[in-house]
C-alpha cells in the first residue's frame, strides 16, 4: 500500500454527454480521446456513470450514450494504464452476470477496471425491470449489501493458480483451489463459481457512491474507494477520521479504503491555480485521499484540469510525476494491485 504522501485523482463525467451537432465527432471517439488525455495525464481512473432509461422530454441528451460496462470494454482496447471505472446498477443486473461481466473486463484490460455502485436508488429504474412498486429504502440497502457481497464472493471463488488449462492432461482446473459461493440470502441464491479466472489485480475495485450515513458502515466494509461529497474543511477532517476509524474497527487496514472527495471545478480558467490551493489545503489537513473531479465530456474542461491544475500539484508534491504499476490497484496503493 501507499504511505499517503501524493493525493489520487479521479475524473467522473457528468451525465450530458451527447452532442446533437450534425456532423460532430462520433461520441465514442469524442470518449475516447478524453479517456487518452487523461492516461496521457497520469490520472488515476475515470468513472463512467450509466443513466436509467429516460422517460421523454430533453433527459435524452442527460444520459451518458452508452451502456457503461459495453463502453469500457472498447476503452480498454485504446488505453492501457489508466483505471477505467463503470457505474452498474444492482436493479438493472443480476449479480452473477455482473460479477461476471466486471471479471471479464477486468482480464480484457490487464487489470484496470472498477465497479461504481451506488446505495442511490434511482426513479423510475426498477419499473425497466419488473418492478413497478421500486423497492422501499430499507429493503433496497439491505438488497444491494447482499448483492455486493454475492459479487465480492464470486470475485474470489477461484484461487490465483486455480486455473491450469492443462489439455493433455486433461484438467481445466484444479477442485482444491475452486470454492463454492452456496449463497442464500433474503434476495438472492447464487451458487457459483464464475466462469471466469480470477482478476489479474486480484478482484476488480468496488468504488461505492450515494452514501448516506446508514449506508457507511456497509462502505467500509466492503469498498476499496468511497466517493465523498465536497464540504467545508472541518467537517471533512472529522468525516475523513471517523470513517478511518470504521474501517480498522472492521479488522480492515485504514489504508484498504480511499476516501476521494467529490469536487467541481470552477469554469474561469483564472481560477485554476485557486482550485489548487484549495485540493492542498484538503488533502494536507488528511480530510480525503484525494479528490473525484467531476467534468463534462470535453478535451476543453480536462486540458484546463490538466494544463492549469496538474503542473501546480505536482510542483508542490501532491501527485506523483508518474504511474508506478499497471493495475487500478497499484494506482490506488491497495494490496493486491498485482505488480507491486
Amino acid at each position: 500500500m501507499d504511505n499517503g504522501t501524493t493525493m489520487h485523482l479521479a475524473v467522473s463525467l457528468f451525465p450530458g454527454t451527447a452532442d446533437p451537432t450534425p456532423g460532430a465527432e462520433p461520441e465514442f471517439d469524442r470518449l475516447a480521446r478524453f479517456v487518452q488525455k487523461a492516461e496521457a495525464a497520469g490520472l488515476d481512473m475515470v468513472i463512467f456513470a450509466d443513466s436509467a432509461p429516460a422517460s421523454g422530454g430533453d433527459a435524452a441528451n442527460r444520459q451518458m450514450p452508452f451502456e457503461a460496462t459495453t463502453l469500457l470494454a472498447a476503452l480498454a482496447t485504446v488505453t492501457s494504464r489508466i483505471g477505467l471505472v463503470a457505474a452498474a446498477s444492482t436493479v438493472a443486473h443480476q449479480p452473477y452476470n455482473l460479477a461476471r461481466r466486471f471479471a471479464s473486463l477486468d482480464i480484457i484490460s490487464h487489470g484496470r477496471t472498477g465497479w461504481n455502485a451506488t446505495m442511490t436508488q434511482k426513479p423510475r429504474e426498477a419499473a425497466n425491470f419488473s418492478r413497478q412498486e421500486g423497492f422501499s429504502s430499507d429493503d433496497f440497502r439491505r438488497r444491494t449489501e447482499e448483492y455486493i457481497g454475492i459479487v465480492q464472493g464470486l470475485w474470489q471463488g477461484w484461487d490465483a493458480d486455480a486455473l491450469k488449462f492443462d489439455k493433455s492432461g486433461g484438467r481445466f482446473h484444479d477442485p482444491e483451489k475452486m470454492h463454492l459461493l452456496d449463497h442464500k440470502g433474503e434476495f438472492f441464491s447464487v451458487r457459483g463459481p464464475l466462469n471466469v479466472a480470477r482478476s489479474p489485480q486480484d478482484t476488480p475495485v468496488l468504488v461505492l457512491s450515494g452514501l448516506s450515513e446508514a449506508d457507511m458502515e456497509i462502505a467500509v466494509r466492503t469498498a476499496d474507494v468511497i466517493l465523498l461529497d465536497d464540504g467545508p474543511t472541518e467537517g471533512a477532517k472529522a468525516r475523513y477520521d471517523d470513517l478511518k476509524h470504521r474501517v480498522a474497527a472492521c479488522g480492515r487496514d485504514p489504508g484498504a479504503v480511499k476516501l476521494l472527495m467529490s469536487v467541481s471545478l470552477a469554469t474561469d480558467a483564472t481560477a485554476k491555480p485557486t482550485v489548487a490551493d484549495s485540493m492542498e489545503k484538503g488533502f494536507r489537513s488528511k480530510s480525503c485521499d484525494g479528490f473525484n473531479i467531476l467534468l463534462p465530456a470535453q478535451l476543453s474542461a480536462l486540458a484546463d484540469f490538466v494544463d492549469l491544475v496538474l503542473p501546480e500539484l505536482r510542483r508542490r508534491g501532491l501527485f506523483r510525476e508518474s504511474y508506478r504499476g499497471a493495475t487500478l490497484r497499484s494506482h490506488l496503493g491497495l494490496a493486491g494491485g498485482g505488480d507491486q
